[in-house]
């Protein structure tokens, strides 16, 4: 849930059986977030933001509100890119290696390139459009990779080598990016 102020721009609200007060931090986006209980609504949150603003401008390493709204409007652009592209990608290597995956989801995960679930998922961080094509093809190719290997051993890598002989350059060359928008 969230909901948007002025000051702060847009604000998360996050629900815990646990929580029994209020509790502000920054999100790894930079974003405000309350958590509360789970009975927590907009309205009582705006309310805990307003009689809270002096103690979150002095505690919090919020980032300016104009920042945050240039970062999400980042992300839209990053997102349509994405649903655009990558699952034209991942269904040509995925049929050119024949490769099955049960479903593509997008992310925006601030660590992760991409990443396969047990259950046949792949994830492809949004991020990958702002990185070169051949990088693209390595997180990709990486990921089919796990569909027979669930892990990082030999026969792992020497499988991403027989998709792409290239892979140790592309994985070095990928470090110098960031997954997070």
């Amino acid at each position: 849930m969230t909901f948007n102020d002025p000051e702060f721009g847009e604000v998360i609200i996050r629900k815990s059986a646990w929580a029994t007060n209020p509790k502000f931090s920054v999100s790894t986006s930079g974003k405000l977030t309350i958590s509360g209980p789970k009975h927590t609504t907009v309205f009582l949150a705006k309310r805990w933001l307003n009689a809270s603003r002096k103690q979150i401008r002095e505690k919090l390493p919020l980032k300016d509100p104009a920042t945050q709204r240039a970062r999400d409007a980042q992300k839209k652009i990053l997102a349509k890119k994405a649903k655009d592209y990558l699952p034209y990608r991942l269904d040509f290597w995925a049929e050119k290696y024949g490769y099955h995956y049960s479903s593509l989801r997008l992310s925006h995960a601030n660590t992760r390139w991409g990443s396969r679930s047990s259950s046949g998922t792949i994830s492809l961080n949004i991020g990958l459009m702002k990185v070169p094509e051949p990088l693209r093809d390595y997180v990709i190719l990486h990921e089919l990779a796990h569909i027979n290997h669930m892990d990082h051993s030999a026969e792992f890598w020497a499988e991403v080598e027989e998709h792409d002989p290239h892979y140790k350059r592309h994985r070095k060359l990928l470090k110098s990016y960031s997954p997070g928008v």
